[in-house]
Protein backbone atom coordinates (compact mmCIF):
# COMPACT_ATOMS: atom_id res chain seq x y z
CA UNK A 1 0.00 0.00 0.00
CA UNK A 2 1.44 3.52 -0.87
CA UNK A 3 0.72 5.60 2.26
CA UNK A 4 2.24 8.90 1.74
CA UNK A 5 0.31 11.31 -0.09
CA UNK A 6 1.42 14.62 -1.37
CA UNK A 7 -1.63 17.17 -2.51
CA UNK A 8 -1.49 20.31 -4.17
CA UNK A 9 -4.65 22.80 -3.37
CA UNK A 10 -5.82 20.99 -0.50
CA UNK A 11 -7.25 23.76 0.90
CA UNK A 12 -10.76 23.37 -0.35
CA UNK A 13 -12.52 22.07 -3.15
CA UNK A 14 -11.18 18.51 -4.22
CA UNK A 15 -8.12 18.22 -2.99
CA UNK A 16 -9.53 19.31 0.50
CA UNK A 17 -11.81 16.02 0.04
CA UNK A 18 -9.58 13.71 -1.35
CA UNK A 19 -7.18 14.53 1.67
CA UNK A 20 -10.30 13.51 4.02
CA UNK A 21 -11.03 10.21 2.09
CA UNK A 22 -7.13 9.84 1.79
CA UNK A 23 -6.95 10.16 5.61
CA UNK A 24 -9.44 7.93 6.33
CA UNK A 25 -7.91 4.84 4.96
CA UNK A 26 -4.70 5.02 6.87
CA UNK A 27 -2.95 7.51 4.81
CA UNK A 28 -0.17 10.21 6.02
CA UNK A 29 -0.61 12.85 4.25
CA UNK A 30 1.36 16.04 2.65
CA UNK A 31 -1.19 18.82 1.99
CA UNK A 32 -0.29 21.83 0.48
CA UNK A 33 -1.76 25.24 -0.53
CA UNK A 34 -1.24 28.99 -0.59
CA UNK A 35 -4.06 29.45 2.50
CA UNK A 36 -1.81 27.47 5.43
CA UNK A 37 -4.52 28.40 8.17
CA UNK A 38 -7.05 26.16 6.48
CA UNK A 39 -4.28 23.77 5.77
CA UNK A 40 -3.70 23.43 9.30
CA UNK A 41 -7.27 23.28 10.20
CA UNK A 42 -7.64 20.69 8.13
CA UNK A 43 -4.79 19.06 9.82
CA UNK A 44 -5.96 19.08 13.14
CA UNK A 45 -9.50 18.03 11.94
CA UNK A 46 -7.79 14.72 10.39
CA UNK A 47 -5.13 13.68 13.09
CA UNK A 48 -7.93 14.08 15.74
CA UNK A 49 -10.14 11.92 13.99
CA UNK A 50 -7.84 9.53 12.68
CA UNK A 51 -4.87 9.80 15.09
CA UNK A 52 -2.94 6.91 13.49
CA UNK A 53 -1.80 9.28 10.27
CA UNK A 54 0.49 11.82 10.50
CA UNK A 55 -0.35 15.06 8.34
CA UNK A 56 2.38 17.84 7.43
CA UNK A 57 1.29 21.29 6.42
CA UNK A 58 3.63 23.40 3.42
CA UNK A 59 2.71 26.63 2.09
CA UNK A 60 2.63 26.49 -1.99
CA UNK A 61 2.15 28.85 -4.38
CA UNK A 62 2.65 26.12 -7.31
CA UNK A 63 2.91 29.06 -9.78
CA UNK A 64 6.26 29.81 -8.02
CA UNK A 65 7.91 26.77 -9.49
CA UNK A 66 10.98 27.13 -7.45
CA UNK A 67 9.20 26.51 -4.65
CA UNK A 68 7.69 23.49 -5.79
CA UNK A 69 10.50 21.44 -5.90
CA UNK A 70 12.02 22.69 -2.67
CA UNK A 71 8.21 22.37 -0.76
CA UNK A 72 8.06 18.75 -2.76
CA UNK A 73 11.42 17.72 -0.61
CA UNK A 74 10.34 19.11 2.31
CA UNK A 75 7.22 17.08 2.28
CA UNK A 76 9.71 13.75 1.17
CA UNK A 77 11.45 14.61 4.28
CA UNK A 78 8.20 14.89 6.75
CA UNK A 79 7.13 11.35 5.92
CA UNK A 80 10.06 10.06 5.28
CA UNK A 81 9.69 9.37 1.25
CA UNK A 82 6.63 10.51 -0.96
CA UNK A 83 4.68 7.35 -2.48
CA UNK A 84 2.20 9.21 -4.46
CA UNK A 85 1.62 12.75 -5.46
CA UNK A 86 -1.85 14.53 -6.62
CA UNK A 87 -1.41 17.19 -9.03
CA UNK A 88 -4.31 18.90 -8.14
CA UNK A 89 -3.98 22.84 -7.85
CA UNK A 90 -6.30 24.44 -10.30
CA UNK A 91 -8.12 27.76 -11.18
CA UNK A 92 -11.09 28.18 -13.44
CA UNK A 93 -10.76 31.67 -14.18
CA UNK A 94 -11.49 32.64 -17.56
CA UNK A 95 -13.35 34.24 -20.49
CA UNK A 96 -14.47 33.97 -24.03
CA UNK A 97 -11.40 34.72 -25.97
CA UNK A 98 -11.07 38.47 -27.69
CA UNK A 99 -13.01 39.63 -25.14
CA UNK A 100 -10.18 41.63 -23.23
CA UNK A 101 -9.95 38.48 -20.72
CA UNK A 102 -6.46 37.85 -21.75
CA UNK A 103 -4.78 38.03 -18.06
CA UNK A 104 -7.45 36.01 -16.61
CA UNK A 105 -6.89 33.23 -19.17
CA UNK A 106 -2.90 33.20 -19.21
CA UNK A 107 -3.05 33.03 -15.07
CA UNK A 108 -5.62 30.19 -15.87
CA UNK A 109 -3.03 28.76 -18.15
CA UNK A 110 -0.50 29.55 -16.13
CA UNK A 111 -1.67 27.79 -13.05
CA UNK A 112 -3.34 24.70 -14.83
CA UNK A 113 -0.96 24.03 -17.15
CA UNK A 114 2.76 25.35 -16.89
CA UNK A 115 2.19 24.74 -12.78
CA UNK A 116 1.32 21.12 -13.15
CA UNK A 117 4.43 20.54 -15.51
CA UNK A 118 6.43 21.89 -12.21
CA UNK A 119 4.75 19.77 -9.96
CA UNK A 120 5.06 16.64 -12.17
CA UNK A 121 8.98 17.38 -12.74
CA UNK A 122 9.38 17.20 -8.75
CA UNK A 123 7.53 14.18 -8.49
CA UNK A 124 8.98 11.91 -11.36
CA UNK A 125 12.68 13.15 -10.15
CA UNK A 126 11.50 11.58 -6.44
CA UNK A 127 9.85 8.72 -7.78
CA UNK A 128 12.45 7.74 -10.00
CA UNK A 129 14.87 7.61 -7.55
CA UNK A 130 13.09 5.50 -5.25
CA UNK A 131 11.89 3.31 -8.59
CA UNK A 132 8.37 3.58 -7.07
CA UNK A 133 5.54 5.91 -7.02
CA UNK A 134 2.21 7.29 -8.37
CA UNK A 135 1.40 10.28 -9.92
CA UNK A 136 -1.74 11.25 -9.99
CA UNK A 137 -2.95 14.25 -12.30
CA UNK A 138 -6.59 15.88 -12.42
CA UNK A 139 -7.54 16.89 -15.48
CA UNK A 140 -11.37 17.37 -16.41
CA UNK A 141 -13.70 16.04 -18.73
CA UNK A 142 -14.01 19.34 -20.61
CA UNK A 143 -10.52 17.91 -22.21
CA UNK A 144 -12.36 15.95 -24.00
CA UNK A 145 -13.35 18.57 -26.65
CA UNK A 146 -12.12 22.58 -27.35
CA UNK A 147 -15.29 24.18 -24.72
CA UNK A 148 -16.66 27.57 -25.66
CA UNK A 149 -16.55 30.96 -23.35
CA UNK A 150 -15.64 31.09 -20.68
CA UNK A 151 -14.15 27.10 -20.43
CA UNK A 152 -12.29 27.90 -23.55
CA UNK A 153 -8.63 28.39 -21.78
CA UNK A 154 -9.82 25.78 -19.22
CA UNK A 155 -10.51 23.06 -21.26
CA UNK A 156 -7.12 23.32 -23.11
CA UNK A 157 -5.62 23.27 -20.02
CA UNK A 158 -7.02 20.02 -18.80
CA UNK A 159 -6.07 18.49 -21.99
CA UNK A 160 -2.58 19.84 -21.97
CA UNK A 161 -2.34 18.06 -18.19
CA UNK A 162 -4.17 14.76 -20.07
CA UNK A 163 -1.21 14.77 -22.51
CA UNK A 164 1.05 15.58 -20.38
CA UNK A 165 0.80 12.29 -18.12
CA UNK A 166 0.24 10.07 -20.85
CA UNK A 167 3.34 11.00 -22.22
CA UNK A 168 4.85 10.28 -18.87
CA UNK A 169 3.31 6.94 -18.34
CA UNK A 170 4.82 6.53 -22.28
CA UNK A 171 8.27 7.24 -20.92
CA UNK A 172 7.57 4.11 -18.35
CA UNK A 173 6.64 1.58 -20.90
CA UNK A 174 9.50 -0.97 -21.19
CA UNK A 175 11.23 0.92 -18.27
CA UNK A 176 11.91 -2.46 -16.06
CA UNK A 177 12.66 -2.69 -12.14
CA UNK A 178 10.20 0.04 -11.37
CA UNK A 179 6.89 0.34 -9.39
CA UNK A 180 5.71 3.66 -10.90
CA UNK A 181 1.94 4.08 -12.11
CA UNK A 182 0.67 7.28 -13.40
CA UNK A 183 -3.48 8.37 -12.97
CA UNK A 184 -5.30 10.46 -15.11
CA UNK A 185 -8.99 11.42 -13.66
CA UNK A 186 -11.66 13.21 -15.66
CA UNK A 187 -13.83 14.95 -12.87
CA UNK A 188 -16.77 16.02 -14.56
CA UNK A 189 -18.88 18.81 -12.40
CA UNK A 190 -17.88 18.32 -8.92
CA UNK A 191 -19.36 21.28 -6.50
CA UNK A 192 -15.81 22.99 -5.44
CA UNK A 193 -14.39 26.91 -4.76
CA UNK A 194 -13.48 26.77 -8.21
CA UNK A 195 -16.70 25.82 -10.16
CA UNK A 196 -18.24 29.79 -8.39
CA UNK A 197 -15.57 31.24 -10.59
CA UNK A 198 -16.97 29.42 -13.58
CA UNK A 199 -19.97 31.78 -15.32
CA UNK A 200 -21.27 29.36 -17.43
CA UNK A 201 -24.24 27.11 -16.30
CA UNK A 202 -23.05 23.71 -15.12
CA UNK A 203 -25.27 20.74 -15.02
CA UNK A 204 -25.33 17.03 -13.47
CA UNK A 205 -23.20 18.40 -10.33
CA UNK A 206 -22.70 16.46 -7.73
CA UNK A 207 -21.27 17.41 -4.34
CA UNK A 208 -17.85 17.69 -3.46
CA UNK A 209 -18.38 14.27 -0.99
CA UNK A 210 -19.58 11.97 -3.82
CA UNK A 211 -17.61 13.27 -6.20
CA UNK A 212 -14.25 13.10 -4.14
CA UNK A 213 -14.90 9.95 -2.74
CA UNK A 214 -15.21 7.97 -6.77
CA UNK A 215 -12.03 10.27 -7.09
CA UNK A 216 -10.15 8.56 -4.42
CA UNK A 217 -11.47 5.03 -5.02
CA UNK A 218 -10.05 5.33 -8.44
CA UNK A 219 -6.44 6.75 -6.95
CA UNK A 220 -6.09 3.35 -4.89
CA UNK A 221 -7.11 1.17 -7.46
CA UNK A 222 -4.46 2.91 -9.45
CA UNK A 223 -6.37 3.14 -12.52
CA UNK A 224 -4.84 4.71 -15.73
CA UNK A 225 -7.55 6.91 -16.45
CA UNK A 226 -11.17 7.39 -15.21
CA UNK A 227 -14.05 9.80 -15.51
CA UNK A 228 -15.45 10.52 -11.86
CA UNK A 229 -18.30 9.94 -11.63
CA UNK A 230 -18.13 6.88 -14.13
CA UNK A 231 -22.23 7.24 -14.20
CA UNK A 232 -23.22 10.22 -16.40
CA UNK A 233 -19.57 11.22 -17.16
CA UNK A 234 -18.22 7.94 -18.84
CA UNK A 235 -20.77 7.85 -21.44
CA UNK A 236 -20.91 11.14 -21.77
CA UNK A 237 -17.22 11.51 -22.57
CA UNK A 238 -17.57 9.29 -25.17
CA UNK A 239 -20.13 11.44 -27.18
CA UNK A 240 -18.23 14.46 -26.14
CA UNK A 241 -15.35 12.78 -28.17
CA UNK A 242 -16.86 12.16 -31.52
CA UNK A 243 -20.22 14.30 -31.74
CA UNK A 244 -20.32 17.26 -33.54
CA UNK A 245 -19.43 20.83 -32.08
CA UNK A 246 -22.60 21.79 -32.26
CA UNK A 247 -24.05 18.87 -30.49
CA UNK A 248 -20.74 19.18 -27.67
CA UNK A 249 -21.96 22.80 -27.22
CA UNK A 250 -25.57 21.74 -25.17
CA UNK A 251 -23.66 19.12 -23.57
CA UNK A 252 -21.63 21.68 -21.51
Amino acid sequence: MRRNTLITGASSGLGEGMARHLAASGHHLAITARRVERLEALRDELVATHPGIEVSVHALDVNDHDAVFRVFGEAADALGGLDRVVVNAGLGKGGRIGTGKFEANRQTAMTNFVAALAQSEAAMQHFYERNAGHLVLISSMSAMRGMPSSMTTYAATKAGVAHLAEGIRSDLIGRKGHDIKVTTLYPGYIASEMNEQVAQEQRLMVDTETGTAAMVKYIEKEVVDAAVPAWPWAPIGQVMKHAPLSVVRKLV
